[in-house]
């Protein structure tokens, strides 16, 4: 005989448990009888009671539901892949489950089978559509022959629908459908008949909502073209202008329901506002560099008008061996639909201290300009700035005084530019310059263009390149700042020299930065899980004394390898490189930060 043993209470709701969770699990497939493979693959996907039954919580009362549901999805899924002559059969545990009580339903189910015989494929015998509106580009599937699959269909009168409302008929309809099967040859007729309405124009922008930035701001940033015949895209550019400021929380415009009697409609905005200041932080740290700190402040409607004033610092350096502790402490003033809607103007000023190995220089700079955003993958500006600097370096202590014009060109189609995985970045930076001491007009040019091709399915592999060049032409290395010529090494140009380490020897120990450089960096990123990626990666850089073209310069590079994680909202990077030269293999740099290195 068995000795006796207690039996505690939470042991027991432990197996309770398990046992309840047992009981309700449920096996559930979709069975297709005669079809093609991929239509049985389509309707599993599509099935709800396959879904239901994956799930831990899912009761037996879910799983009929969701089996009752199946029947007009299955169809629906049949309908969408051009099959309209299917039967479709569910059976719970072997009932038909249209049969069952959804009152009175089983407290257990073990099995649902989902049995779908598609019939044969249909295939237009006509596919007829409208009036259309001309330059409509209907779907090439919408045609006599090809398979009739109802996605098609709607996909058409979707199309007609576009076409129209593109050449200014906003409340154009959908007057008619005709949509006949003839299943003893397999063959479905669709007419579909439009009806385009009168051809309107914009009317005024009506301000739903109160909102703490001033209506005539509002018409003014959006930018509708009153006046002018309606256009879906020139709507959509308005939305856009809108949420650009970052003075919304949300923006919303829809059309009047009714056009007015002299053949305009007007657009309703409703805006809610967002809230007004914003503050932000952030870190990274380099084992040469140190770690850098920087925040801003952010007022997104600073007099009433959209105005964003910005104050951000930075303190960079710390703990690091490239020099001492950096200062920077930046302000910048913008109001948004300034001559155009979509130009900016901006005022802005700045103080740094810049303590590198090379050399010291503090700054002080101000200036003004507009930016334009030319479409959602081009913008350029231009500004006149000017500058102060004191400086010591190793060609001696100086004071600079420049007068700016600075310009700046960019284009970026990339699908996320923290992360990547198709596109181009291409940024161009030109500043003619002169000197206010000396009187020679001299000129910087910057550029750097980045590209991504991602292979495999949702971009396993993931292939960057970044190619970074600048020149200073018309200056002499004394009548240029050291933060405007060029040095090589670190996380921006090449990983696994240390930071700037790459300039013009000037003998004698001595070193200043450049006036030409090259940088060209190359990574394969291979994603190994939803959420980590291992990163292999190769960086060679170029520095020279005079402008590019002329003269000689020194070489470096630098390899490494590395892993990202995925926040969600960009990848937090670590890399480790070294220097592919005498120290290969032997010094080492790793670096910390969030998004891909370029």
């Amino acid at each position: 005989m068995l000795p006796s043993r207690s039996v505690t209470p939470w042991f027991v709701l432990v197996c309770l448990t398990l046992g309840v969770r047992a009981a309700f699990s449920t096996e559930a497939a979709v069975q297709v009888r005669g079809g093609p493979q991929d239509i049985a693959e389509y309707l599993s996907r599509s099935s709800l009671t396959v879904e239901t039954a994956d799930s831990e919580d899912a009761t037996a009362q879910d799983i009929l539901a969701a089996a009752r549901a199946d029947y007009a999805r299955m169809v629906g899924a049949l309908y969408d892949a051009g099959f309209y002559g299917g039967v479709v059969s569910i059976r719970v545990d072997g009932r038909e489950a249209s049969d069952i009580s959804p009152i009175a339903g089983p407290n257990r189910i073990n099995r649902v089978d989902v049995i779908v015989q598609p019939g044969p494929p249909f295939t237009f015998s006509r596919a007829a559509i409208g009036p259309v509106a001309p330059e409509t580009e209907l779907p090439e599937g919408y045609a006599r022959g090809q398979p009739a699959a109802a996605t098609v269909i709607s996909d058409a009168a979707e199309a007609g629908v576009t076409g129209w409302r593109e050449a200014g008929h906003a409340k154009v309809e959908l007057s008619g459908q005709s949509i006949t099967a003839d299943h003893r040859n397999a063959t479905l007729a669709s007419d579909i008949r439009l009806s385009p309405g009168p051809r309107l124009r914009f009317g005024d922008l009506v301000i739903t909502r109160p909102s703490a930035v001033r209506a005539n701001r509002i018409r003014a940033i959006a930018g509708l073209p009153s006046g002018k015949v309606f256009s879906p895209e020139e709507l959509e550019d308005a939305s856009q202008r809108l949420r650009r400021t970052g003075a919304f929380r949300s923006v919303v415009l829809n059309e009047a329901a009714v056009p007015n009697p002299d053949g305009t409609l007007d657009i309703q905005a409703e805006v809610l506002d967002a809230k007004p200041r914003r503050i932000g932080f952030g870190a990274e740290i380099a084992s040469l560099e140190g770690l850098t700190l920087s925040g801003f402040w952010l007022h997104r409607n600073l007099l009433g008008g959209a105005e964003r004033f910005r104050i951000e610092g930075e303190v960079g350096g710390i703990g690091g061996d490239s020099g001492g502790i950096d200062y920077r402490l930046s302000a910048r003033f913008e109001r948004p639909a300034t001559f155009t809607p979509d130009t900016t103007a901006f005022l802005e000023a700045r103080i740094e201290e810049l303590d590198e190995e090379e050399y010291r220089q503090t700054t002080f700079e101000i200036g003004g300009g507009v930016s334009h955003i030319f479409s959602d993958e081009l913008e350029g500006e231009l500004g006149i700035a000017y500058q102060y600097a004191e400086i010591d370096d190793d060609l001696g202590s100086r004071t600079n005084q420049l007068l700016l014009l600075p310009g700046k060109l960019t284009f970026d189609n990339r699908d996320d530019a923290l992360n990547a995985t198709e596109g181009f970045y291409v940024g161009l930076e030109a500043t003619p310059f002169l000197a206010l001491d000396a009187g020679d007009p001299a000129f910087r040019l910057y550029a750097d263009a980045r590209t991504y091709v991602g292979f495999g399915e949702n971009d396993t592999i993931v292939l960057a390149g970044r190619t970074q060049l600048g020149s200073v032409t018309g200056a002499s290395l004394l009548d240029v700042p050291p933060d405007m010529l060029f040095f090589s090494g670190g996380s921006n140009t090449v990983r696994g020299q240390p930071y700037q380490s790459l300039g013009v020897d000037l003998g004698g120990g001595n070193t200043s930065g450049g006036r030409s450089f090259l940088a060209v960096s190359g990574e394969l990123r291979a994603r190994v899980a939803d959420s980590w990626q291992v990163v292999g990666f190769a960086d060679t850089g170029y520095v020279g004394r005079d402008s590019f073209g002329s003269g000689t310069g020194d070489w470096h590079s630098g390899a490494g390898f590395g892993v990202r994680y995925d926040t969600g909202i960009g990848p937090i990077r670590f890399d480790v490189a070294t220097p592919l030269d005498g120290d290969a293999g032997q010094d080492y740099e790793f670096y910390i930060g969030i998004g891909q290195a370029f």
